[in-house]
């Protein structure tokens, strides 16, 4: 895109003099384009004068709620986790003047790699020795992040630590009977799967720093499958580890699973990869929890999932997105049916 273009959600003009006067080594002109975006944070790739590349990230231009979107927030976990030698992108500076681009936003390392989305992709970036490899990396690089200890890092005042499921489940719970008409049924099963998750609260083993997000897609690997930089911590608080485990677990598909709606989100199906029998082992060789609750974690991660898209759904429905319904036509029964696993998930462990 042609530096003297409009970006949305960018002021080329003052955000060009925030990155010169602010980031060492930047030169103008600068080339702004839009990477990710959506209903969540965005995310540029600007490139200076001299080729080099960083990436801004600032929230959505419209629908931002209150307590949602904090860059500043976000920029202070990256830098934390740095010194703290995890993989993330080196941040490289923060705006907190409103007046620069109309909210805050910070600027880090663009970090080169792969960030898999779908299988025809992973296919075609890594070879199958590689895709066999990315499981477990992934899976022992979580476990490191688990093990940071928040205190340490300066990030022990985040969030409130203990009691993380029960909170999680009284936000979301409330959160889907805000989004849900009188009359509609594909929500019964998700109320019911939530009285279930909050009546059966494993004891949390361990506070930890959780990212929330934690997905192949917000990773950047390198050629090897190795992990190069966890992307998008707008989630991340302090809370049960074991969480973002069953994220992990939900999130990568194996070709048999029935979740053709989360077909997005299917590089893991290409052939080569590790089941998650093999993610959990491998997160288990770094880490000291006992991993017998993990079916709950499931099925917690199935609900919050479906309570999401509800609100998606809801929202979409009433108009927003300028008023196209179709591609969350088929929420309904996706809704039910990540309800309907999450009860699987749940007979495991009376089983």
């Amino acid at each position: 895109m042609a530096a003297g273009s409009e970006v949305r959600g960018i002021n080329k003009s003052s955000v060009s003099a925030w990155l010169e006067n602010n980031v060492p080594g930047l030169s103008g002109p600068f080339d702004f384009e839009l990477i990710t975006g959506g209903r969540s944070n965005l995310t540029y790739r600007v490139l200076d004068a001299t080729g080099r590349a960083v990436a801004l990230r600032r929230p959505p231009v419209s629908h931002v709620l209150a307590t949602a979107h904090n860059m500043v927030r976000e920029h202070r976990i990256i830098s934390a986790l740095q010194r703290a030698h995890q993989p993330v992108p080196t941040p490289l500076g923060v705006c907190e003047d409103e007046s620069i681009n109309e909210r805050p936003f910070y600027v880090m390392e663009f970090v080169e790699g792969h960030l898999l989305r779908n299988d025809t992709q992973a296919m075609a970036e890594c070879s199958e020795g590689v895709r066999a490899a990315i499981g477990p990396n992934i899976a022992r690089t979580l476990a490191g992040l688990h093990q940071v200890d928040p205190d340490e890092v300066g990030l022990g005042d985040l969030a409130r630590r203990e009691g993380y499921l029960d909170r999680q489940l009284r936000r979301w719970s409330s959160q889907l009977e805000q989004m849900t008409l009188e009359g509609e049924t594909h929500t019964v099963s998700v109320q019911a799967l939530g009285m279930r998750l909050s009546h059966s609260i494993p004891m949390q083993q361990a506070s930890a720093i959780v990212h929330a997000d934690y997905r192949l897609d917000n990773l950047v690997l390198d050629d090897q499958g190795r992990v190069r930089a966890i992307l998008d911590w707008e989630l991340c608080t302090l809370g049960d580890p074991l969480a973002d485990l069953g994220t992990l677990w939900m999130y990568w598909l194996e070709p048999e699973d029935d979740l053709a709606f989360l077909g997005e989100l299917s590089a893991t199906t290409a052939p080569g990869f590790s089941d998650r029998t093999e993610l959990m082992a491998a997160y288990a060789s770094e880490s000291s929890l006992d991993l017998s609750p993990l079916p709950y974690y499931r099925a917690f991660a199935l609900w919050r999932l479906a309570c999401i898209l509800q609100g998606v759904y809801r929202r979409t429905s009433a108009g927003a997105g300028g008023g196209n319904t179709e591609s969350v036509e088929h929420f309904p029964v996706a809704i039910d049916r990540l309800a309907q696993l999450g009860e699987v998930a749940l007979e495991e462990m009376s089983s």
